[in-house]
Protein backbone atom coordinates (compact mmCIF):
# COMPACT_ATOMS: atom_id res chain seq x y z
CA UNK A 1 0.00 0.00 0.00
CA UNK A 2 2.15 2.94 -1.10
CA UNK A 3 -0.63 5.72 0.12
CA UNK A 4 -0.08 4.19 3.84
CA UNK A 5 2.59 4.67 5.98
CA UNK A 6 3.67 2.62 8.48
CA UNK A 7 4.98 3.49 12.50
CA UNK A 8 8.30 4.47 10.76
CA UNK A 9 6.34 6.75 8.08
CA UNK A 10 4.36 8.21 10.92
CA UNK A 11 7.38 10.03 12.59
CA UNK A 12 8.65 11.23 10.42
CA UNK A 13 5.29 13.51 9.58
CA UNK A 14 5.06 14.34 13.09
CA UNK A 15 7.97 15.57 13.29
CA UNK A 16 7.74 17.83 10.11
CA UNK A 17 4.48 18.83 12.12
CA UNK A 18 6.41 19.55 15.03
CA UNK A 19 9.00 21.32 12.91
CA UNK A 20 6.65 23.35 11.41
CA UNK A 21 4.83 24.16 14.40
CA UNK A 22 7.30 24.86 15.89
CA UNK A 23 8.61 27.31 13.10
CA UNK A 24 4.98 29.21 13.03
CA UNK A 25 4.92 29.56 16.67
CA UNK A 26 8.34 31.14 16.05
CA UNK A 27 7.57 33.08 13.39
CA UNK A 28 3.87 33.85 15.43
CA UNK A 29 6.73 34.85 18.28
CA UNK A 30 8.83 37.04 15.77
CA UNK A 31 5.87 38.58 14.41
CA UNK A 32 4.46 39.11 18.19
CA UNK A 33 8.04 40.44 19.06
CA UNK A 34 8.22 42.75 15.58
CA UNK A 35 5.01 44.38 16.52
CA UNK A 36 5.27 44.86 20.16
CA UNK A 37 8.72 46.46 18.88
CA UNK A 38 6.88 48.60 16.56
CA UNK A 39 4.38 49.69 19.53
CA UNK A 40 7.24 50.37 21.95
CA UNK A 41 8.84 52.39 19.30
CA UNK A 42 5.92 54.32 18.92
CA UNK A 43 5.07 54.75 22.78
CA UNK A 44 8.58 55.87 22.63
CA UNK A 45 8.38 58.58 20.00
CA UNK A 46 4.91 59.66 21.13
CA UNK A 47 6.54 60.23 24.90
CA UNK A 48 9.37 61.71 23.62
CA UNK A 49 7.21 64.47 21.47
CA UNK A 50 5.55 64.52 24.88
CA UNK A 51 8.44 65.19 26.88
CA UNK A 52 9.78 68.05 23.89
CA UNK A 53 6.24 69.56 24.14
CA UNK A 54 6.43 69.72 28.11
CA UNK A 55 10.38 70.69 27.98
CA UNK A 56 9.05 73.97 25.57
CA UNK A 57 6.24 74.61 27.37
CA UNK A 58 7.92 74.33 30.88
CA UNK A 59 10.78 76.06 29.62
CA UNK A 60 8.23 78.70 27.83
CA UNK A 61 7.46 78.91 31.91
CA UNK A 62 10.97 79.27 32.78
CA UNK A 63 11.51 81.77 30.89
CA UNK A 64 8.53 84.15 31.42
CA UNK A 65 8.90 83.46 35.15
CA UNK A 66 12.28 84.47 34.84
CA UNK A 67 11.35 87.67 32.86
CA UNK A 68 9.46 88.62 35.69
CA UNK A 69 11.87 88.19 38.30
CA UNK A 70 14.59 90.23 36.30
CA UNK A 71 11.57 92.80 35.35
CA UNK A 72 10.66 93.12 38.91
CA UNK A 73 14.71 93.59 40.08
CA UNK A 74 14.89 96.17 37.52
CA UNK A 75 12.08 97.98 38.45
CA UNK A 76 13.23 98.33 42.00
CA UNK A 77 16.67 99.54 40.85
CA UNK A 78 14.91 101.99 38.92
CA UNK A 79 13.02 103.04 41.48
CA UNK A 80 15.86 103.22 43.72
CA UNK A 81 17.52 105.26 40.84
CA UNK A 82 14.42 107.45 40.62
CA UNK A 83 14.71 108.01 43.93
CA UNK A 84 18.40 109.27 43.94
CA UNK A 85 17.79 111.44 41.29
CA UNK A 86 15.30 113.04 43.04
CA UNK A 87 17.16 113.72 45.98
CA UNK A 88 20.07 114.71 43.67
CA UNK A 89 17.73 117.29 41.83
CA UNK A 90 16.25 118.23 44.92
CA UNK A 91 19.43 119.16 46.52
CA UNK A 92 20.88 120.99 42.76
CA UNK A 93 17.11 123.22 43.10
CA UNK A 94 17.98 124.53 46.63
CA UNK A 95 21.69 125.13 45.78
CA UNK A 96 20.25 126.53 42.12
CA UNK A 97 17.62 128.23 44.86
CA UNK A 98 20.05 129.72 47.52
CA UNK A 99 22.19 131.28 44.61
CA UNK A 100 19.20 132.78 42.53
CA UNK A 101 18.25 134.09 46.12
CA UNK A 102 21.65 135.15 47.01
CA UNK A 103 21.87 136.99 43.29
CA UNK A 104 18.56 138.93 44.15
CA UNK A 105 19.74 140.23 47.24
CA UNK A 106 22.88 141.35 45.25
CA UNK A 107 21.20 143.08 42.30
CA UNK A 108 18.74 144.80 45.26
CA UNK A 109 21.87 146.60 46.93
CA UNK A 110 23.92 146.92 43.68
CA UNK A 111 20.29 148.89 42.67
CA UNK A 112 20.47 150.54 45.85
CA UNK A 113 23.73 151.73 45.55
CA UNK A 114 23.07 153.04 42.00
CA UNK A 115 20.06 154.78 43.21
CA UNK A 116 22.20 156.45 45.95
CA UNK A 117 25.06 157.30 43.95
CA UNK A 118 22.64 158.76 40.70
CA UNK A 119 20.93 161.14 43.84
CA UNK A 120 24.08 162.16 44.86
CA UNK A 121 25.40 162.84 41.50
CA UNK A 122 21.93 164.50 40.63
CA UNK A 123 22.31 166.52 43.92
CA UNK A 124 26.37 167.22 42.86
CA UNK A 125 25.27 168.46 39.31
CA UNK A 126 22.45 170.77 41.06
CA UNK A 127 24.73 172.00 43.44
CA UNK A 128 27.69 172.84 40.73
CA UNK A 129 24.31 174.70 38.27
CA UNK A 130 23.88 176.86 41.29
CA UNK A 131 27.37 177.75 42.10
CA UNK A 132 26.75 178.36 38.15
CA UNK A 133 24.43 180.42 38.15
CA UNK A 134 25.36 182.68 41.23
CA UNK A 135 29.02 183.05 39.49
CA UNK A 136 26.81 184.07 36.13
CA UNK A 137 24.78 186.72 37.95
CA UNK A 138 28.17 188.06 39.84
CA UNK A 139 29.96 187.75 36.41
CA UNK A 140 26.48 190.35 35.16
CA UNK A 141 26.25 192.42 37.30
CA UNK A 142 30.01 193.11 37.35
CA UNK A 143 29.41 193.30 33.39
CA UNK A 144 26.64 195.82 33.94
CA UNK A 145 28.38 197.83 36.69
CA UNK A 146 31.71 197.96 34.17
CA UNK A 147 29.26 198.85 31.35
CA UNK A 148 27.91 201.66 33.78
CA UNK A 149 31.17 202.95 34.69
CA UNK A 150 31.74 202.86 30.83
CA UNK A 151 28.63 204.56 29.66
CA UNK A 152 29.73 207.52 32.91
CA UNK A 153 33.02 208.08 31.92
CA UNK A 154 32.30 207.70 28.42
CA UNK A 155 29.65 210.80 28.84
CA UNK A 156 31.70 212.48 31.35
CA UNK A 157 34.93 212.54 28.45
CA UNK A 158 32.19 213.64 26.41
CA UNK A 159 30.98 217.07 28.03
CA UNK A 160 34.64 217.62 28.52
Amino acid sequence: MPGKRGPRGAAPMAAEDGLLLLQSQALAEEEAAKTKGEMLTRFLKDKLAKEKHSSTLNLHKLNTQWRAVLREAKAKELHQDIEILSQTFARVMDCKDSVIESLTKDLEEAEEQHAQALRSHLHNIDCLLQLQRCRLTCLEEGYSAQLEALKTEFEAERYR
